[in-house]
């Protein structure tokens, strides 16, 4: 199932339904946007935990952090269903970009407690065109993740745009991680509750391990910034503008893994490439500091995100995106 069939046919996109409980914020309060720019002038060490192969926007994401010149990929780390078809799908990518050196782990493949809601990897149809390695040292994601931030401590970015499954167990074996790390940046949540101007009360990565989504959410990391679903949704590029700008270099590959052009998709919406490039230039988007908790009790609202406005929470979420911004930094990135 892709993310946006989930929003659509889940029963989460409610129209009507009340949302009087729930802290929706005033995105666009005045000084409690932040705006920090990025430094520039170092690399910034990053792992990728990714559930690539099932929506196109995890491609994307790795293709941009392979032209990123700032970003120092460390590894990547797959999860969900077919965490190994996803590590082929990665290493294909890679190795079309000439990238063979950046080490790749398939992760867990369950959720923690909940019934599998990703058990396959859609993009392995594409697979047999390209170029990929097929062994890799399965059961050591976890090892691989917490070994390189002890190796780097206060120095990693961890970038989760998956489900939070191996990140929560990343946690849970190595209490000290979450406090070792520089950041971890996440593409999930709704924090507006809206999801293309209708309700929405969860999203998909947060959805599929809700209880790893909890952990991960109540770890003690000092900076976590969630960029969600209905600021990402803003950030979205129709079929022949895809075609048009996806015509050189890297993008030439991810084109053919999009189901673009055999019109299985008509459109690119770039999930998990907004939350990437906010790492590398943050005033993309506008932010606000508060705290989240997560939903795990309701079956019908697991994954659901509390909001509290707190300037001195650790958690920054982004509430408005500049389009024009993103798409010049994004294309300026693959293609300089």
């Amino acid at each position: 199932m892709y993310r946006r069939d989930f929003i659509k046919n889940s029963g989460l996109a409610v129209a009507g339904m009340g949302l009087s409980g729930l802290a929706v914020p005033n995105v666009f309060a005045g000084n409690e946007i932040q705006k920090q720019s990025q430094q520039s002038g170092h690399k910034e060490k990053l792992l990728m935990d990714t559930d690539i192969g099932s929506d196109i926007d995890d491609t994307v994401c790795l293709a941009y952090l392979l032209c990123q010149k700032q970003c120092d990929l460390l590894g990547i780390t797959t999860v969900s269903g077919e965490s190994v078809v996803r590590a082929k799908l990665a290493s294909a990518l890679l190795k079309a970009a000439g990238r063979d050196d950046i080490p790749i782990y398939p992760g867990v493949e369950q959720p923690l407690l909940t019934p599998q809601k990703q058990p396959v990897a859609h993009q392995v149809k594409y697979l047999s065109k390209y170029p990929h390695e097929t062994k890799f040292p399965e059961g050591q994601a976890i090892e691989f993740m917490r070994r390189t931030i002890r190796e780097n401590p206060h120095e990693v970015t961890l970038l989760g745009v998956g489900s939070m499954t191996n990140i929560a167990l990343l946690f849970a074996v190595d209490p000290e991680i979450p406090v070792l790390l520089k950041r971890l940046v996440l593409m999930g949540g709704a924090f507006t509750y809206r999801y293309k101007g209708e309700p929405c009360l969860t999203e998909w990565n947060a959805r599929c391990d809700p209880y790893a989504t909890a952990m991960v959410y109540n770890a003690p990391v000092k900076n976590i910034i969630s960029v969600g679903l209905d600021v990402t949704t803003e950030v979205v590029l129709e079929k022949d503008e895809i075609i048009k700008r996806f015509n050189t270099g890297i993008l030439k590959t991810v084109l053919d893994f999009s189901g673009i052009l055999d019109n299985t998709r008509k459109e690119i919406v770039f999930h998990d490439p907004l939350a990437a490039a906010v790492i590398f230039k943050k005033e993309i988007c506008d932010f606000k500091r508060g705290n989240v908790e997560i939903e795990i009790e309701s079956k019908r609202l697991e994954g659901l995100n509390y909001w509290q406005a707190d300037e001195k929470g650790k958690n920054e979420v982004a509430f408005g995106v500049n389009k024009e911004m993103y798409f010049e930094h994004f294309f300026s990135t693959i293609n300089p």
